[in-house]
């Protein structure tokens, strides 16, 4: 054992729990899509890993202008990460002081709590509203001198519920120009209503929104760990200044490139999985079970005390979920044959 001390926190640093993986079982922990890389992407993965004996691009600045390029914004306001929780945690490190608050919906994507620690700030937890919805208002009259740096997870990880566009830019226009409004969009690729607005469209009109997304959900390179955010530009250098060099790697970083450029068929890929959402969802609710709206590739069941006992009955049929405490479950949506295989254990729970 070494003499030498670690952070007198660490004890209370909230675990990062992963969804879990069974041997012999089907996984719907994760929010992976069933899908392995398409054959373009498959070929630039293996034609960079010929090259790993060389250091990847610290800069990112192919990937870079390749996002910039598809978001139609200057490559100055891109910034890479090694996936987009870890943005996440650049954007606490860059933004906030010690003491410094960080305020965000609970419950809500659960790395929110660790990274803010990490950053020696301070997590503020706003209750969901009626419906497991963000409750914009309480979180607007949470704000206090100390908050740097708010979270709006849009659809809402687990929940898959949405903010609607009237509720977003009132919540916008209210919260103050010194606050950094940090709009996690890691499911924006699934999102079908019309009325749930795409992110980008604040970036500019406001000095303090910054949109962070991800390859790792809808693009299916989870394994990869890359993502980016979209801020303004120096809030985009900041985050390239506390940036792991070399953290994202050039596989990561050439398989990105190629996944943008194959984005019409991923796409059609992500058809196939909202249509099974709105399947598995549609049967679900005719089984019994209160199921909100999801803009996400996943649902949420709000079982409160059955949590536990849910997830383990559906493990004794060879399904992984995501269980949280005593809130719900939340369950992945896959193949249909892998969606049959839950909706029928689902009904059995009822039997």
């Amino acid at each position: 054992m070494s003499a030498v001390p670690t952070r007198s926190d660490l004890g209370s640093l909230p675990v990062y729990v992963p969804g879990r993986t069974v041997e012999g079982a089907i996984k719907l922990a994760s929010n992976e899509v069933p899908g392995g890389p398409l054959p373009s992407v498959a070929k630039a993965i293996v034609e960079a890993a010929a090259n790993v004996n060389r250091y990847p691009d610290s800069g990112c600045n192919a990937l870079s202008a390749r996002i910039a390029t598809a978001v139609d914004f200057p490559v100055a306001q891109v910034a890479i990460g090694c996936g987009s929780v870890s943005l996440c945690q650049q954007l606490a490190q860059a933004v906030c002081e010690p003491g410094d608050e960080v305020l965000y919906a609970w419950r809500s994507f659960e790395a929110y709590p660790t990274v803010t620690q990490v950053a020696n700030a301070r997590s503020i937890k706003v209750p969901l509203a009626e419906g497991d919805v963000h409750d914009l208002d309480a979180m607007l009259a949470a704000i206090t001198p100390r908050t740097k740096m708010l979270y709006v997870c849009n659809p809402n990880n687990p929940t898959g519920t949405a903010v609607r566009r009237e509720a977003l830019e009132r919540f916008l226009a209210a919260v103050p120009s010194t606050v950094l409004v940090v709009l996690d969009e890691a499911y924006r690729e699934f999102v079908t209503d019309p009325d749930v607005p795409n992110g980008l469209e604040y970036v500019t009109p406001h000095g303090n929104v910054a949109v962070l997304r991800t390859f790792s959900k809808a693009y299916g390179l989870a394994g990869l760990r890359v993502g980016y955010a979209i801020a303004p530009e120096n809030i985009a250098k900041a985050l390239r200044q506390v940036f792991v060099a070399f953290s994202v790697n050039m596989i990561a970083q050439a398989a990105a490139i190629a996944s943008l450029d194959a984005s019409d068929e991923l796409m059609a890929r992500v058809k196939e999985i909202v249509g099974e959402r709105e399947r598995v969802r549609k049967e679900l609710i005719e089984a019994g079970y209160d199921v909100p709206d999801t803009q996400a590739n996943f649902v949420w069941l709000p079982l409160g005390e059955e949590t536990p006992k849910f997830a383990e009955f559906a493990l004794d049929h060879k399904l992984v979920l995501r269980p949280y405490a005593t809130d719900g479950v939340r369950v992945t949506i896959s193949t249909p044959e892998e969606n049959d295989l839950f909706l029928a254990a689902a009904r059995a729970y009822k039997a």
